[in-house]
């Protein structure tokens, strides 16, 4: 063995307490070779302070990485999800649009088709107030087709001593001092389907009879009456 040369045994080691048979192996991590001068393999000579600092740094370097990478993430998802939302509100709108069209469509359909069916009330209107409606067969097919229009929500109005309103009655004719005007005759009954009025009522206007029963008005014509007819 070349003198000064580590051999790893720590001399009298076998005088110690544990025995002449456990020598103590020292591991000689020091980076240049008291021998050679030449610096050992980093793998034998282990981890120095140097080597300590670089691999602080990357480890700090890939942790920004990664918070990077975390919050362009976030980023993503948060504007897929507003992306989301507004496509689902869009679509919302789209239904209940379509929905309102489709009713609008059926309202429609339903108004033009009545409208064409009011000559027809009329004339069983007049029937009726002739008396040809009392019984038999066209008074139960004017009672089912009435039932009928009535489930659409068709409404009649216009009836003799109502109060006159120029929204729902058309006047043709004015009697007496107007200033509580009233319906006195009727010459063609209004319709109303739903809250829209389709048909105004044709009506002659006058003032209210003093101390006459609810309804009777100045001028009024007998129901039986032809020119009174609805």
């Amino acid at each position: 063995m070349t003198a000064g040369e580590p051999d790893g045994t720590v001399p009298g080691a076998g005088s110690g307490p544990t025995g002449p048979d456990e020598p103590v192996t020292v591991s000689d991590r020091r980076r240049i070779d008291p021998e050679t001068g030449e610096v050992r393999d980093a793998t034998g000579a282990g981890p120095g302070p140097a080597d300590a600092e670089p691999a602080a740094g990357e480890q700090a370097d890939q942790s920004a990485d990664t918070d990077a990478v975390g919050d362009q993430v976030d980023a993503r998802i948060a504007e897929l999800t507003t992306d989301l939302q507004r496509e689902r509100a869009q679509f919302a709108n789209f239904r209940r649009r379509a929905a309102e069209e489709k009713q609008g469509s059926v309202a429609y359909g339903k108004q033009v088709l009545i409208e064409k069916l009011l000559p027809i009330l009329d004339d069983l209107d007049r029937a009726r107030a002739h008396g040809d409606l009392e019984d038999g067969p066209m008074r139960t097919m004017a009672d089912k087709l009435s039932a009928a229009l009535g489930a659409e929500g068709l409404v009649k109005f216009g009836e003799s001593g109502d109060e006159f309103d120029p929204e729902l009655h058309e006047a043709v004719q004015h009697d007496g001092e107007g200033a509580h005007p009233v319906i006195g005759s009727v010459y063609r009954g209004g319709y109303r389907l739903g809250e829209r009025v389709i048909r105004t009522a044709m009506v002659t206007v006058t003032d209210p009879v003093e101390g006459a029963p609810e309804g009777t008005t100045v001028g009024a014509v007998p129901e039986n009456d032809e020119t009174g007819a609805q």
